[in-house]
């Protein structure tokens, strides 16, 4: 049975006519960027993660990268974030002049580790980025004893619904930054991204920024850059974010499965199953195990029609745009083991117990025989 890393037919397939209706109503408007159903987005998604300001932007990237802008970041300045995320995190740094410091991760939940952090503040650093990855929230109380009056920008990309104790991701630190990819828990029809803060003067800096730093029509008191969203995406967002909950519970319910499933199995001492800290609302974003022989594994389940994914295979430090930093194999162990071993597995919320089943039991069969 071939089982898909993600079907986002399954997901549109319920929502078709009301997603067709929304965008009848945004062509009949001819009103395609910003807006009111940005505004209406905005409001709403602010309403749904407990902060005070939401602000829609081009990208989960142009998240960060405005983030930053907003904060001044620049030449001369370091940025700590993990040396295991996304590109994105990094890159954003980068573009800014800035200097990326890369950090280690805790092996239980792959974030970004406090007292890496401790080890890496300077004088100059302007800023810290957790990532939030996987849908698991960061230790960010442990980290808010490193970082004191240091911003922090949560990298919210995959962690739509996670929280910290109660806390929802994007409303903890200084901004948070979240992304609409079509595969993330909350997916647009396109690229789409969020900034959050409980900052009133951040937030009009921000709306600013995302207009070329335009303060009037015509007038710039500062140079910004085109991060406005879409009106289509603000609409089919809109449509989508009442289910959100309700997917990631079905995510939750997968996770729950493949627990026992592997348990069933007598594989949990190979498989290195997803570790769900307390009071960090993991939402599964992706559901990620750590196994030997990873590639080979991948490759035997491809060859059965069954998708799997490698989030990351090469931590940051070793990428050869950053090779000017001076990173070196082995500078970061706990992230390089990360990525020789981690492999995603399906986990999206219409997956069917079946389904679960033929992967579990292909992974089994792969290691015993």
């Amino acid at each position: 049975m071939p089982v898909p890393l993600l079907d986002l037919k399954r997901q549109y397939a319920p929502l078709r006519e009301e997603i067709r209706e929304v965008l009848d109503r945004v062509c009949d408007s001819q009103r395609f960027i910003l807006g009111p159903e940005v505004e209406a987005f905005e409001r709403e998604a602010a309403r749904a993660l407990g902060v005070t300001h939401a602000v829609g932007v081009s990208s989960g990237t142009d998240a960060l990268l405005v983030s930053m802008m907003a904060l001044g970041i620049g030449p001369g300045d370091e940025v700590i974030l993990p040396v295991f995320t996304f590109f994105a995190t990094a890159g954003a740094v980068a573009r800014l002049g800035a200097t990326p410091v890369f950090a280690d991760i805790d092996a239980r939940d792959f974030c970004l580790d406090a007292s890496a952090v401790e080890a890496q503040m300077s004088a100059r650093t302007r800023a810290v980025v957790p990532v939030h990855l996987f849908g698991q929230a960061a230790d960010m109380g442990a980290l808010g004893d490193v970082t004191g009056e240091v911003p922090v920008i949560e990298d919210c990309a995959q962690a739509w619904g996670a929280a910290y104790n109660g806390s929802g991701a994007g409303g903890i630190g200084t901004t948070g930054a979240f992304s609409f990819f079509p595969s993330k828990n909350l997916g647009g029809f396109g690229d789409g991204g969020l900034v959050t803060t409980n900052d009133a003067g951040l937030a009009e800096r921000l709306r600013q920024l995302r207009m070329h730093g335009q303060s009037g029509v015509y007038e710039h008191e500062t140079v910004g850059g085109n991060f406005r969203l879409d009106a289509i995406q603000a609409a089919v967002l809109r449509v989508k974010l009442p289910h959100v909950n309700g997917w990631i519970e079905r995510r939750r319910a997968n996770a729950a499965r493949y627990g026992r499933l592997f348990a069933e199995a007598g594989l949990t001492e190979i498989v290195g199953l997803p570790e769900v800290v307390e009071g960090r609302g993991h939402t599964f974003n992706q559901y990620v195990v750590r196994v030997p022989k990873r590639d080979e594994l991948r490759a035997f389940l491809a060859g059965h029609g069954i998708g799997a994914a490698v989030y990351y295979p090469l931590p940051l430090h070793l990428q050869p745009c950053f090779a000017s930093l001076g990173g070196h194999k082995g500078d970061f162990p706990i992230a390089e083991a990360a990525s020789r071993e981690v492999l995603a597995l399906p986990v999206f919320p219409e997956l069917t117990p079946a389904e679960q089943e033929e992967v579990v039991g292909r992974i089994a069969e792969f290691y015993r025989g």
